[in-house]
């Protein structure tokens, strides 16, 4: 098979990865605190990891990874509902890997997505288990109504974050640098944290958070990847700082100030790295 065909196969399940990890997290913060939602979570950092091997093996092919989003079911008003959506999505998965398992011939390629799919299998069976428990411990939406200033601030926090975590990711992905790749990695990882904090907090005070996200940058060359990195975390770090003064709640005001001291940091590491590209 062409590197193009493999490219295009590879991309199509980075993307469904993609998806079930947005549909998992959004599972798990709609459910507040508890042994389930962290079980989910656990699930959602599976695919992540899925999604970086996959992006990976494409960058190695030629390619650039998608940051498009695949498949979800967002169906149901239940738990139980959700956790057997869950279950067809990762049905999918698993028809999906073993098609392209068939398809493709590369033995290192192959390799990796039988991995994938022995955990897709896992997930699958996870699931099926989390319909009965869900049902048994009346497990429900937590979500609620509110619409105010408040959940506008964090609704754009959540959208930023999820941004950036998509366009540090592929930044990552495309720079051959090794320090700038561990450092982008890690400044998404810490992204990932903001997002899940400020989802939790949405939840905790009577919101539904979006999760969705603006468009990345999706620049090639180290230079216009870090000052693309930059502006953002600047003009972001800056509205955080504004947001702080202007809410009334405190344990919100600590949080959206935590958030603008991580990102000033981000802002120190990648003028760094700029310094060293000149």
């Amino acid at each position: 098979m062409e590197k193009k065909k493999i490219i295009e196969l590879l991309n199509a399940d980075l993307q469904d990865e993609h998806g079930a990890i947005i549909q998992y997290l959004i599972h798990a913060y709609s459910m507040g605190e508890g042994e389930l939602s962290c079980e989910i979570e656990a699930i959602a950092r599976d695919e992540m990891r899925h999604l970086d091997w996959l992006a990976e093996t494409i960058v190695e092919l030629g390619g650039k990874p998608s940051l498009k989003r695949g498949k979800q079911n967002m169906a149901g008003k239940t738990v139980p509902q959700w956790m057997q959506n869950d279950v067809g999505l990762e049905d999918g998965a698993i028809e999906t890997y073993k098609q392209h398992i068939q398809m493709i011939d590369n033995p290192k390629i192959k390799r990796l997505l039988k991995r994938i799919l022995a955990d897709e299998q896992s997930h699958r069976g996870d699931f099926a288990h989390f319909v009965d428990k869900a049902r048994k411990e009346g497990l429900r939406d937590v979500r609620g109504k509110r619409k105010d200033g408040v959940t506008k601030t964090l609704d754009w926090g959540i959208a930023h974050e999820y941004t950036v975590i998509l366009q540090y990711m592929f930044h990552s992905y495309m720079t051959k640098n090794k320090e700038a790749r561990k450092q982008l990695e890690d400044q998404a990882i810490n992204e990932m944290q903001h997002l899940g904090w400020l989802a939790e907090e949405m939840v905790d005070g009577g919101g539904n958070p979006v999760i969705e996200h603006t468009g990345p940058n999706q620049s090639t060359k180290m230079p216009d990847m870090l000052k693309a990195d930059l502006k953002i975390e600047k003009e972001v770090a800056a509205a955080y700082d504004k947001a702080a003064r202007e809410v009334g709640d405190e344990g919100l005001r600590k949080l959206l100030l935590r958030i603008r001291d991580n990102e000033k940091y981000h802002i120190e590491v990648f003028n760094d790295l700029l310094k060293e590209e000149k």
